[in-house]
């Protein structure tokens, strides 16, 4: 089966380089990298670390997923992955991000996400309160940021432009509080603590995570990239490693087509069935675009 799997790679690879194509077409992507090990990497120890990269986004309606795979975690992949594309990039506090947004008029923004999960793990890693004992600092700064998701809550359904009016008029007081708390509070509480580690990397992406304001079309936060990225790590706790490149790049390719698939509405069996059934017949690039989702009824 495995090798099925690896064969069909070639079968495929038509319709990843379309995917690929379309996805730069659009003007907001997401990115995240997961840890994959690969153990017959040329070059590299069996036990080391390689990456499974993920990026997502595309036109309005119609999203991509892709998944590559690379021994790096260095800034070539993304300037690689990346290249040709216009707009915004939406990640973590990755530095290996900066480079691509450097070199091409990409516009990068945070995620919210990583920022409260800090202070998360601040608040697991404290010694249980006792009874009437004062909340800590890690608790108000997550209920603050709570505010920001609430507001997004309630804006879901709205427009775009409707959207950001709404931001610069309900979230940015929200913003401007907490910034002025941070700063404040950085002061107030030991240096070798989670709490001071998420307060200063909170201030130190601060330009990156405010940046959803300005556009109604973009998230508070990397959440449909780490959706995506999830099912190879959960399924990764059960298959272990991939045995050979070959292998890790195939993986890849069969994460991208189950996962676009089911980003545009359909059942990922079926849709691979379909595939399936009409790839041998595509012999122009016409009836290769007949086969991407979005054009499947």
């Amino acid at each position: 089966m495995a090798h099925w799997v690896i064969r069909l790679d070639d079968v495929f690879r038509p319709l990843i380089n379309l995917l690929r194509e379309h996805q730069l077409e659009g003007n907001y992507l997401q990115a995240d990298e997961t840890r994959l090990q690969v153990l017959k990497e040329t070059g590299r120890p069996a036990t080391s670390d390689k990456w499974m990269w993920l990026v997502r986004g595309g036109p309005p309606n119609q999203p991509v997923v892709l998944f590559e795979y690379d021994v790096s975690r260095s800034e070539v992949v993304p300037s690689r992955l990346l290249d040709g594309f216009e707009g915004v990039l939406q990640a973590d506090g990755y530095a290996g991000y900066n480079q691509v947004c450097r070199d091409n008029p990409i516009i990068r923004i945070g995620c919210w996400d990583h920022a409260r999960r800090k202070f998360i793990e601040a608040v697991k890693a404290a010694p249980a309160k006792k009874k009437g004992e004062q909340v800590s600092k890690a608790d108000v700064a997550i209920g603050k940021i709570r505010k920001l998701y609430r507001i997004e809550d309630r804006i879901e359904d709205l427009e775009p432009e409707q959207k950001t009016i709404q931001r610069q008029k309900l979230s940015q007081p929200v913003l401007d509080d907490l910034k002025i708390w941070l700063q404040t509070n950085r002061r107030r509480v030991p240096k070798d603590s989670l709490t001071w580690t998420a307060i200063n990397y909170t201030l130190n992406q601060w330009d990156l995570l405010v940046g959803y304001c300005q556009d109604g079309r973009l998230h508070i936060s990397n959440a449909l990239a780490e959706n995506a990225i999830r099912p190879f790590a959960v399924g990764r706790r059960n298959w272990l490693f991939a045995d050979t490149p070959r292998g890790a790049r195939a993986s890849a390719t069969v994460y991208s087509l189950i996962e676009t698939a089911q980003a545009n509405g359909l059942q990922p069996y079926d849709y691979l069935q379909h595939v399936l059934k009409h790839i041998a017949a595509a012999d122009t690039v016409e009836k290769f675009e007949a086969l991407l989702p979005w054009n499947v009824k």
